[in-house]
């Protein structure tokens, strides 16, 4: 007979698989939407990060505002906020002004469920599991996410489709996301009693996500906008790119999981920096070592690449469920997290488009890759946490 957590961690799989469709449908269109509806420049599409990015700064402001509420409570109220977002932007968004006001609304709803989406799938998993719960969630997300992008690629590039549809359809599979966790009962799923917390305990963790919050921004803002301005690609373009890291990201993200159960946090984050390194030369100057068609396959590997080096965040969470000294700790920590997380990424874009108008975008990544050589020496700092080194440790 199935358990009560069991049942909550298929009804949260559910929303996971709602979610997907969500991100498949709006990733891979909005930086198109926003170039082709309000024609920006680098400086001002870096300078809109900081009101996109705003609402993860102040994710835990928020998250004390409803403190007493479960966990599922809030990520309901987060998801509904978010769908409200994505209608303003698809069809109350005269002017950019409007656009930057909807899009606000989304990012309080995304960053307010960020945190929760870790937080809950812990709850739900004892602790020799976490890592591949979070993977099983992460792979049943993206694997719905093919979904979305496949709908994007064929709608914009076989029938006209409209951006004002896709932000409509990604705010019903956010709906139907909200509804699936509604059916959850995780009565014991509860805020903590303080709106946030910041110990010196997770001052690693707290480097770790400043760290990638930087890397992070870098690339989700430019580098969809390398191809869209530097080779000329189409919606389509971005959304095949994404379907093609969606379908890799089905087994790589839950095989993730389970290298981080089995190897530690501290293994993965040192790989993910060294790879990241050779993911953000190889996009930023690929465009000046090779014709033009070799540098945009180098480009849209990086690309993908560097889409499936996102999941490493997991290692990020299932670090911090290993060092919390209370159950209490994980969720406004995790929130504390975003936050530091947005503190720098919601202000390095603006920088960066200026430093791109003034140098050219190869030096953007190139900045990219010194962070993520930052962020290696950082994880040589974490305890290895992996079942060979405690099994080392117990014959000592």
């Amino acid at each position: 007979m199935r358990t009560a957590t069991e049942t909550n961690f298929l009804l949260f799989c559910l929303s996971g698989a709602f979610l997907g469709i969500y991100a498949g449908l709006y990733d891979p269109s909005f930086n198109n939407y926003i170039a082709e509806t309000f024609q920006v420049s680098e400086s001002v599409r870096g300078g809109l990060e900081f009101f996109r990015e705003l609402p993860g700064f102040l994710v835990v402001l928020v998250a004390g505002l409803l403190i007493s509420l479960s966990d599922v409570r809030i990520a309901m109220i987060a998801l509904s906020v978010l769908a409200l977002g994505l209608l303003g932007q698809g069809f109350l968004s005269p002017s950019l002004s409007w656009a930057v006001l909807w899009m606000m609304m989304w990012s309080i709803g995304a960053h307010l469920f960020m945190p929760l989406q870790n937080s809950i799938v812990v709850s739900l998993s004892t602790s020799h599991e976490v890592g591949s719960r979070l993977g099983l969630w992460n792979g049943i997300n993206t694997a719905a996410a093919l979904a979305g992008y496949l709908l994007v690629f064929l709608g914009f590039r076989f029938f006209e489709l409209s951006y004002s549809l896709v932000f409509a359809l990604a705010a019903l599979a956010t709906v139907a996301a909200g509804i699936s966790i509604s059916r959850m009962n995780m009565p014991s799923s509860t805020a903590p009693r303080i709106a946030f917390i910041f110990k010196r305990r997770y001052r690693l963790y707290y480097l770790l996500n400043i760290l990638f919050g930087a890397r992070k921004q870098i690339f989700l803002t430019f580098g969809p906008w390398v191809l869209i301005k530097i080779f000329q690609q189409p919606v389509s373009t971005l959304a095949l790119l994404g379907l093609i890291g969606t379908f890799l990201g089905i087994f790589f993200k839950p095989a993730l999981g389970i290298a981080i159960d089995r190897v530690g946090e501290r293994a993965i984050i040192l790989i993910e920096s060294l790879l990241l390194v050779l993911v953000c030369l190889g996009y930023g100057f690929a465009p000046a070592l090779f014709p033009t068609a070799i540098a945009f396959l180098v480009s849209s590997a990086c690309f993908i690449a560097d889409t499936l080096l996102f999941a490493c965040n997991m290692a990020r969470a299932t670090y911090l469920h290993k060092i919390v000294e209370t159950p209490a700790d994980l969720t406004p920590t995790l929130s504390m997290g975003v936050t530091l997380d947005h503190a720098v990424s919601m202000t390095i874009p603006f920088f960066a488009g200026i430093l791109w108008e003034q140098t050219g975008f190869q030096y953007v990544f190139l900045s990219a890759a010194i962070l993520a050589l930052f962020n290696f020496v950082a994880a040589t700092q974490i305890p290895d946490h992996s079942p060979r080194s405690r099994s080392a440790a117990d014959q000592v």
